[in-house]
């Protein structure tokens, strides 16, 4: 599985390999002793799943804070979507930066992000499903966002007729307003 690495320290595009017939194709998408040796040491404890119907739907920007920080293994098995790593971690070269990609169905690519990451994405095309590991359960009391759309970071999102947001996701605090949740550590990296 060929590993490339972003210009945000610890997230990674991971495309796993497809073996191609005239049946269709096998991917291993997971391996825990490949991912722990290539790409990060750690524990996956529950896999999600979200079904978005229309379009230019906006899911995030989210992240959970410590003792339930996650990190996410993120893929589409149906359709495609934009997919987005914001890095919240002070005191990162690259903090208020942003990384994103195209994840679909077809192209089989993986987007790998540490804790510390505001996570979000945006539908492209109808009936979309993103699927994502993550280190950490879901912890309400824990759980925290960052404005889909600040113009400080400045997101290049997709065209879109409309987006589509809840209103949790209207009324998250801009970078600028967020408190210091996490804060830069090197980590080794592969």
């Amino acid at each position: 599985m060929p590993v490339v690495k972003t210009d945000i320290e610890g997230v990674v595009q991971i495309t796993p390999t497809r073996f191609v017939d005239s049946r269709g194709y096998f991917s291993e998408v997971f391996k825990d002793a490949w991912f722990r040796e290539n790409v990060a040491d750690v524990t996956f404890v529950q896999d999600n799943e979200s079904f978005s119907v229309e379009p230019g739907t906006v899911r995030g920007l989210h992240f959970q804070l410590e003792p339930f920080a996650q990190g996410k293994l993120v893929r589409c098995i149906r359709g495609a979507l934009f997919d987005v790593a914001v890095d919240i971690r002070h005191g990162s070269p690259t903090f208020g930066k942003w990384f994103g990609c195209e994840l679909s169905a077809e192209n089989g690519m993986q987007l790998w992000l540490p804790a510390g990451m505001a996570h979000g994405f945006m539908t492209i095309v109808p009936d979309t499903i993103i699927s994502y590991k993550v280190t950490a359960p879901y912890s309400a009391e824990h759980d925290r966002g960052l404005r889909w759309n600040d113009p400080e970071i400045g997101i290049n999102w997709p065209e879109a007729d409309n987006h589509m947001l809840s209103d949790k996701d209207q009324k998250q605090p801009f970078l600028r307003d967020l408190p210091t949740y996490f804060h830069f550590a090197e980590q080794e990296t592969v």
